[in-house]
């Protein structure tokens, strides 16, 4: 698929897809729902939101696709994960979702020893190519073809791979590098070469084994560009993501703004509102439980902070002097209710009416259909077994009808 205007960089976060498939880590579906939320206001191009032929799925992506026509995500596009198998994809179908990526694995490693003799290369090209027809023909926008391990998949193949996607109607390949042992100058050549072959996007999916999601990301996406194609990025916040995890989004977005030597028609494609990135991370942080590392890039407890003599002088006279961008781009730090200190009462699962009408009237959270929500925040508050952020509250009260649906059966 060739662009028509010059092309530009986007971002495709799968946080709640391969974020939530991190070890040791979970996320409820109103915690997925969240991060849909986070990634509205951020100006994200793309959520992938999960997995649609999934049981228990099901009406949590109901649930999105009508937040999404309420308004709730800004612009951000819904797409579902499957496997490259046409009956997940028929599944999947009559949901709401309009954005499909399918997902099959490439390289001569996995047809050997994960397939094991199941798939060779045509059979493997058959069963995606009828599932992106199938997706296609169950009224799909946009599908994009995952090569699962592509990093370790010949170019040749590669090349078959990805022609085969979009002569079947696919509009971008994924490009995996799921073991991370890419090197920034490999994948480059690798997605230009690629991409102009094709003539189609070469999405980066880039996991950290190495410590190079973020510049393996940035390096693939310069390749596309050199081709004269969009670039899509995957990222998850706070890098979270299975092993060493997956680009980070924020770094991946700090990179492309601030990095010295990135090229000049490197332009990001979505309107991106950093405010909301100190709020995302710790809310993120919070919900999965995993504290945010001192020096993790622009949201860390230590990224403005200085301690030794030459730089705390120079920061103090100048705080350009020893840092690269400015901090209050990424807006305030959270200081959620539930967070301060002292006398204070709180709402959720074993709460009254007189707890929750004066939390929300605290907050000056309008609401609506006040038994609606009452019994919605106590149903939030049992999933995620933690005390509801200001910013879950409000959400709460403004989509109460949307949200209902994550629970069928509870609220009749």
């Amino acid at each position: 698929m060739s662009t028509a205007s010059k092309p530009r960089i986007h971002f495709l976060d799968v946080t709640n897809r391969d974020g939530v498939q991190t070890a040791r880590t979970g996320l409820s579906k109103f915690g997925k729902t969240m991060v849909n939320f986070y990634l509205g206001r951020l100006g994200v191009a793309q959520s992938e939101i999960g997995f649609p032929f999934l049981f228990h799925e099901v009406p949590y992506v109901r649930a999105q696709t009508a937040l999404e026509k309420a308004g709730a995500f800004g612009g951000l596009r819904l797409s579902g994960w499957c496997r490259a198998v046409a009956a997940d994809v028929e599944r999947s179908a009559g949901l709401g979702l309009r954005h499909y990526n399918l997902s099959i694995s490439t390289s001569d490693q996995m047809l050997q020893n994960k397939f094991r003799g199941r798939l060779d290369r045509d059979a493997l090209i058959r069963e995606m190519t009828a599932a992106v027809r199938a997706a296609k023909s169950a009224g799909a926008e946009t599908v994009g073809v995952n090569a699962e391990d592509g990093s370790r998949t010949d170019e040749g193949f590669l090349t078959e791979f990805a022609l085969a996607a979009r002569e079947a109607g696919a509009d971008r390949v994924r490009y995996c590098d799921t073991i991370g042992g890419d090197t920034p100058g490999r994948i480059g050549e690798r997605f230009a070469k690629l991409a102009g072959a094709v003539a189609m996007p070469i999405e980066t999916h880039c996991h950290n084994d190495l410590g190079m999601a973020v510049a393996n990301s940035l390096a693939g996406a310069f390749g596309d560009l050199a081709a004269g194609q969009d670039a899509w990025i995957n990222t998850c916040v706070n890098g979270i993501g299975e092993r060493s995890g997956n680009a980070d989004l924020l770094s991946c977005i700090l990179a492309l703004r601030h990095g010295f030597g990135v090229p000049a028609d490197a332009e990001i494609g979505d309107a991106l509102d950093l405010s909301w990135a100190r709020r995302f991370a710790a809310w993120a942080s919070y919900a999965f439980g995993q504290p945010l590392p001192n020096n993790q890039p622009g949201v860390g407890p230590n990224a403005f902070a200085h301690e030794s003599g030459i730089h705390a002088d120079g920061a103090l006279k100048d705080h350009r002097n020893y840092e690269l961008y400015d901090e209050d781009a990424l807006g305030p730090f959270p200081a959620d209710r539930h967070a301060r200190p002292g006398r204070l009462v709180l709402t959720g699962e074993y709460g009254g009416l007189a707890g929750f009408r004066h939390a929300l009237d605290d907050l000056g959270v309008p609401v609506t259909d006040e038994a609606l929500t009452f019994k919605l925040v106590q149903l939030c508050n049992a999933a995620t077994g933690r005390p509801l952020t200001d910013d879950e509250l409000r959400l709460i009260a403004t989509y109460p009808n949307e949200l209902a649906l994550l629970y069928p059966g509870y609220l009749d």
